[in-house]
């Protein structure tokens, strides 16, 4: 009897270890902790060295952005979370890029650059905080599962606001460059004439994966842990989050970015996207850029393929 209560004992402790480990997992990759009043004021720039030279502009690009004169919005998504946007309007009747940003970024620090580019070709555009980032409501991040549904009803807000006859690009960068692909697979409507794609991964399995194997996790058991929870605490299916499948179903022109320095999500994933894609499509791989970084890289370039990719939705 006491042999059964040690072993008993032991696997319980098994359990509850293995238990605490999950939820720590969880919280790490999913879980936003809620922005206090200060932080949202505040300036913030990605981490990591590959930065810091361009800290300083990045800033002034958000000091410029917040400045502008701009229109604030918001919805209420499906399950009932609040999501922000801000409107800045270059001329009125141009088409509207609707800019999504990345992993535990912002709309603000990832896309005040972006703003300026899309002015200088004549967009306006709608900044949105993605679900659990900026003034958005909510704490858990879905890697464009849920991300993707939200902006299928920004794109729904957008034409009800503006009119029938507005034209939208979807802009993404990082994970929101892969929520745009996912939401232009799903279908949108024909409002939506092109995506821009800046450094987006093929699938959440093949990202997690990759940064499992650069930590040196054990790859089969973390991945399962991590899906298995998301499923479990936020109801959400991981499969579901694959840019990779659902270009394959992309009607519209596509536009994909990728620097081939990007230590973060290779390059190679914006490589496999374009060979995926059935409809009209543009790939730039720029030479030493790391992640995020093609427009201050090679702008030129940029902003030529951009000018190509609306010529083909009839824009240009």
């Amino acid at each position: 009897m006491n042999v059964f209560w040690i072993i008993f004992s032991i696997l319980c402790g098994i359990l509850a270890l293995f238990i605490l480990i999950s939820v720590a997992i969880y919280l790490i990759v999913f879980f936003v902790p809620n922005r206090s009043e200060k932080w949202l004021k505040s300036y913030h720039t990605p981490p990591g060295k590959i930065y810091d030279e361009y800290r300083p502009h990045m800033v002034e690009c958000m000091k410029e952005v917040r400045a502008m004169p701009h229109k604030e919005f918001s919805i209420v998504s499906y399950d009932g979370i609040i999501l922000k946007g801000k409107y800045y309007e270059c001329k009125p009747g141009a088409p509207i890029e609707l800019m999504m940003h990345g992993y535990r970024g912002c709309a603000e620090s990832d896309l005040s650059i972006g703003v300026k580019r899309a002015f200088e070709l004549g967009h306006n555009v709608l900044l949105v905080d993605h679900r659990s980032a900026g003034y958005s409501q909510g704490n858990i991040i879905t890697f464009g599962v849920k991300e993707s549904v939200d902006c299928a009803d920004w794109v729904k807000f957008i034409i009800n606001t503006f009119g029938s006859d507005v034209k939208i690009i979807l802009t993404g960068i990082s994970m929101g460059a892969s929520t745009a692909l996912i939401a232009a697979g799903k279908g949108l409507p024909e409002n939506v004439v092109g995506v821009i794609a800046d450094c987006g991964y093929t699938s959440a399995e093949d990202i997690i994966k990759k940064i499992l194997k650069r930590i040196h996790l054990p790859i089969g058991v973390f991945y399962w842990i991590i899906k298995t929870t998301a499923k479990l605490f936020s109801g959400v299916n991981l499969d579901e989050a694959n840019a990779f499948k659902a270009i394959a179903n992309c009607k519209i022109p596509v536009a994909l970015f990728h620097g081939n320095n990007d230590q973060f999500v290779p390059h190679y994933m914006s490589e496999q996207n374009y060979n995926n894609c059935n409809s009209k499509k543009h790939l730039l791989i720029v030479e030493g850029a790391g992640h995020g970084l093609c427009y201050i890289f090679n702008k030129e370039g940029y902003i030529q393929t951009i000018k190509n990719l609306k010529e083909d939705c009839g824009l240009e």
